[in-house]
């Protein structure tokens, strides 16, 4: 999929490789703009077939931290893992989702697995803040507090909180017990979930065999509960493992009245001294952790069989299982929390994240250091080695890390983007020629390298780093041919059918908005009512009137935009005056409306919506025809796997004839051994 930004119309075929920039060049303009890098097990391109366009996806074991691939241009706020895929908030609000797919966990709709970034379209019109991902499902949280679900809810009990035995292959708003509940954050498990709210309170739901959801008992709950046992007390964070969750909880400190402290509790399956209390019985019910109460903590992350708390003070504290070194303290048994010190001694860590089996941590020199299982790459050493002590990731040494995220067999993060003065670079990133006096230096508006003039000669209008979207902006050879190709490939019906009305908004609403803002969809333009009143009805829950869109989906051809002043938002409701508007004859005067600025001239032409509708019929057709092929892949998935059922009941088959002819010999065997048995000793 390539998505061109809607401000502006920029398509970027790559947002992470690290950029250089001339002075002026438009540093300040993406500032703020994050570089995704990703190692371990993680999702690839591969080539596709010679004649076809598509994408196809594989999974590869990446050694060193890579830069992501993306095919739009993403101001990156934050970033979460899950088993098999990764999800990202910008700062616009958007959510994007790749990886596997099962059971609906990226949002999209469709079964198809995704290699690279791709917008949740259901989410567009809200502003998410915070996105978590499980094993099997993605939780989001927006900036109004409402929580919104979706994935493989059907085998696991309440995992997504609207009830058991139903999956949602896109998102759904929470609500029952959270209605009129500000959420803050949430946190994904393998079968369960748990969020914290404005007032500092915890809800829990999901599969609770091992006490995970911490209500006292191992009853499942399918819809968010509060956790009694801390309702007397604040808690800032939470964290969800396989079988177990810990949360960082504010309590009063007796010494001191206005002393607030912030501990350690964890509750669920205790194997393999997982909780930290010493033993490993399970805890039904949030319990702190006693050992190191002396320390106040901010941040806590599970893995399937350890917990990894920081201190305010920076020490990093592990408990659990010591395999492949996850514990990150050769010495240590795990029995009690143990603190992480080696190559961290003396440093201060502001960020922990916690895979399967692995830990990354974030110092203040913006530094990651790894440890645990390495397979896969995970670790990003190069290798696949297990670390048992904490080692620095060589490859991002001169990268200023702002985040990290641990899948379960990967690694994520997020670096603020370089930006290498144009005077440092010697020679041309394309023809590699020295830069002279006579060879002058030029930056590249899309990937942000410095070139010659020969090897930046030629401009495009879609530039992705472009401080004025709607002028031509100097490109190198090779983005050149990128954006071109994209250009090729992205015009599809959809676009065709919006290129005017983005024109005409990119025109209104050129002096209002600013000049970058790479990845945010536009949620009002004029041109696409129709589209306006069926979001608002489906988040309104109300079935729109169908003639009353269809005529109002001709509006726009039929009326001046000159003559029209539009509201900030649209309904059903806003959509009738056009549509009356648009069914007058000819003949009939045009009545002023509400929504005119002066009366419409009477029509010089015949009002005609034939070429609308044969457009709308025409995606339509698009539609079915897409939905055909859908249908016919996953039958070819169940002939397959029918196939594949009927071969293994013919060997079951085979093997139990075999296995009687056996029987039936060794019977015949033992008796006649019997018999001369019996004959030896008369």
């Amino acid at each position: 999929m390539l998505r061109a930004s809607t401000d502006g119309g920029r398509i970027s075929i790559s947002s992470s490789v690290p950029s250089s920039s001339s002075q002026g060049s438009g540093q300040d303009d993406i500032e703020s703009l994050g570089d995704v890098y990703v190692w371990g097990e993680v999702w690839t391109d591969v080539i596709p077939a010679e004649g076809s366009s598509n994408y196809l996806c594989s999974k590869a074991d990446i050694l060193v931290p890579k830069p992501l691939e993306s095919d739009v241009v993403l101001d990156v706020q934050q970033i979460a893992c899950g088993s098999r895929h990764i999800a990202l908030t910008t700062r616009q609000g958007e959510v994007f989702a790749w990886g596997e797919e099962l059971g609906g966990r990226l949002g999209h709709g469709t079964d198809a697995d995704i290699s690279r970034p791709k917008l949740v379209e259901a989410l567009a019109v809200s502003n998410v803040e915070y996105i978590a991902c499980g094993e099997f499902h993605t939780c989001a949280v927006t900036a109004s507090g409402d929580l919104y679900t979706w994935g493989d809810g059907y085998y696991n009990a309440g995992l997504l909180g609207h009830g058991a035995g139903t999956s949602h292959w896109l998102p759904k708003q929470v609500s029952g017990p959270l209605e009129g509940i500000q959420i803050l954050s949430v946190a994904c498990g393998s079968w369960h979930s748990a969020l914290t709210t404005s007032s500092g309170k915890v809800f829990t739901f999901g599969d609770g065999t091992f006490g995970a959801l911490g209500h006292g008992n191992h009853e499942s709950v399918a819809y968010p509960k509060e956790v009694e046992t801390l309702s007397g007390f604040r808690t800032m964070k939470v964290a969800c493992g396989l079988w177990h969750s810990a949360a960082i909880v504010e309590t009063n400190n007796q010494t001191g009245v206005n002393v607030v402290s912030r501990k350690l509790y964890t509750w669920g399956a205790g194997d393999k001294n997982l909780l930290g209390h010493g033993d490993k019985d399970a805890r039904l019910v949030p319990t702190c952790v006693q050992s190191i109460v002396d320390y106040n903590f901010h941040q806590v992350a599970c893995g399937h069989s350890m917990t990894i708390a920081l201190a305010t003070s920076g020490h990093v504290f592990a408990m659990g299982s010591s395999s492949n070194g996850q514990l990150g303290n050769p010495k240590s048994d795990g029995k009690q929390p143990s603190l992480v010190q080696d190559k961290l001694s003396g440093e201060l860590v502001e960020e922990i994240a916690c895979g399967s089996c692995h830990v990354a941590v974030l110092t203040s020199r913006s530094e990651v250091y790894t440890w645990g299982m390495g397979a896969n790459g995970r670790l990003g050493h190069g290798g696949v080695e297990d670390k048992k002590k904490p080692t620095l990731v060589e490859a991002l040494k001169d990268r200023h890390v702002k985040s990290i995220a641990c899948g379960s067999n990967f690694t994520t993060c997020i670096c603020i983007h370089k930006w290498v003065s144009g005077a440092d670079q010697s020679v041309c990133s394309g023809c590699r020629q020295p830069f002279g006096f006579t060879r002058k230096r030029h930056n590249c508006y899309n990937c942000g390298l410095v070139h010659c003039h020969a090897c930046s000669s030629r401009k495009v209008l879609k530039a992705a780093l472009a401080p004025t979207p709607g002028k031509p902006h100097r490109v190198c050879d090779s983005c050149f041919m990128k954006l071109k190709a994209a250009e090729t490939s992205s015009s599809s019906s959809y676009h065709k059918r919006n290129v005017n009305a983005r024109r005409s908004v990119d025109n209104k609403d050129k002096s209002e908005r600013p000049d970058i803002r790479p990845s945010r969809l536009a949620t009002g333009s004029p041109a696409e009512p129709l589209k306006q009143a069926e979001t608002k009805a489906v988040r309104n829950e109300i079935k729109p009137d169908p003639m009353s869109m269809m005529k109002a989906s001709q509006a726009p051809s039929m009326l001046p935009f000159n003559n029209l002043a539009f509201g900030g938002t649209f309904g059903p409701a806003s959509l009738k005056p056009m549509a009356m508007a648009a069914a007058v004859p000819m003949a009939m005067p045009v009545q002023p409306s509400p929504f005119t600025k002066k009366p419409n001239p009477p029509a010089a032409t015949p009002l005609c919506g034939t070429d609308n509708l044969k457009r709308t019929k025409d995606v339509l057709n698009e539609d079915i025809t897409k939905l055909q092929s859908q249908v016919n892949k996953l039958k070819q998935k169940c002939d397959a796997q029918e196939e594949q059922l009927q071969k293994s009941e013919r060997r079951a088959e085979n093997s139990a004839s075999i296995a009687a002819e056996e029987s039936s010999r060794r019977n015949g065997v033992l008796e006649f051994i019997r018999f001369l048995d019996n004959e030896v000793q008369y």
